[in-house]
C-alpha cells in the first residue's frame, strides 16, 4: 500500500502482458520525442510530418499537441509557471504510457522550463526521450 494525494488505499497492479510483450506484438520499440519551441515556430506541423513519415514506414506513432491537449485533457489549466509545470506534467505522464504500450509518442508543446522537460525525461530511460527544440530567427 502507499499514499498517493490524499488517499492512501491506493495499489500498484501488475499486469501480465509486459512492455516487452507490446513491443513484440507491434514489432517495435515506444520512445518520445518531445518537440518544444515558442508558439508559431512550427513544433505541430513538424510532428504531424514525422507521424505522417513513420505511418508510411509502417511505424505506429500518436502526436500529442500542446493546443489539442487544452481542449480535453489540460482544458482546466491556464498558463501561469505553475500551471504550466502540470501541464507539462500531465503530458509527461501520458507520453510515457503510450512509449510503454510501444508507440512513438511525439509531444509538440510550449514547454518553456528546462526542469519541467527534465521532469519528463526522467519518466523514461535517456534514449527513450529524444528532445528537439525549434527556433526561429528573424534578421533585420
Amino acid at each position: 500500500m502507499s499514499t498517493v494525494g490524499n488517499s492512501t488505499n491506493i495499489f500498484w497492479h501488475e499486469c501480465p502482458v509486459t512492455k516487452s510483450d507490446r513491443q513484440k506484438l507491434i514489432n517495435q520499440q515506444g520512445c518520445v520525442v518531445w518537440i518544444t519551441g515558442l508558439s508559431g515556430s512550427g513544433k505541430s506541423t513538424l510532428a504531424c510530418s514525422l507521424g505522417r513519415q513513420l505511418h508510411s514506414r509502417g511505424k505506429l506513432s500518436y502526436v500529442l499537441d500542446g493546443d489539442n491537449l487544452r481542449h480535453g485533457l489540460n482544458k482546466n489549466l491556464g498558463f501561469t509557471p505553475e500551471d504550466r509545470t502540470e501541464n507539462i506534467r500531465r503530458v509527461g505522464e501520458v507520453a510515457k504510457l503510450f512509449a510503454d504500450a510501444g508507440l512513438i509518442c511525439i509531444a509538440s508543446l510550449i514547454s518553456p522550463y528546462r526542469k519541467d522537460r527534465d521532469a519528463c525525461r526522467a519518466l523514461l530511460p535517456d534514449e527513450k526521450f529524444i528532445e528537439a527544440g525549434l527556433y526561429i530567427y528573424c534578421f533585420n
